[in-house]
């Protein structure tokens, strides 16, 4: 039985997406949706990576349901100055307590 979600991405650019969930009452993931196996490097014997073993309760698809228009220029976010824009002359003489 599928578990469907509508998930927004933002990479490569934003969209909605329809994508399933584990389930949550799996015995097997315990609603993760899959195992990690840890494995060592056979000359050292010090952990090296993590394996994904996906559970059989889930499937790792994703369809892109609507790509999301940008943002024009003027409504985008501008970088913070870090100044107080309401302090005379931009800058706060006041200390902080």
């Amino acid at each position: 039985m599928l578990r469907l979600r509508i998930w927004l991405t933002a990479l490569p650019r934003n969209a909605l997406i329809l994508t399933d969930t584990p389930r949550p009452d799996c015995h097997t993931c315990e609603g993760v949706g899959g195992i990690e196996h840890d494995y060592g490097d056979y000359e050292t014997g010090e952990w090296a990576g993590t394996e994904w073993e996906f559970c059989s309760c889930w499937t790792p698809w994703a369809v892109t349901l609507l790509p999301l228009p940008r943002r024009p220029r003027w409504l985008r976010r501008r970088r913070d100055t870090g100044r107080d824009p309401w302090a005379p002359a931009g800058y706060s003489d006041e200390p902080p307590f």
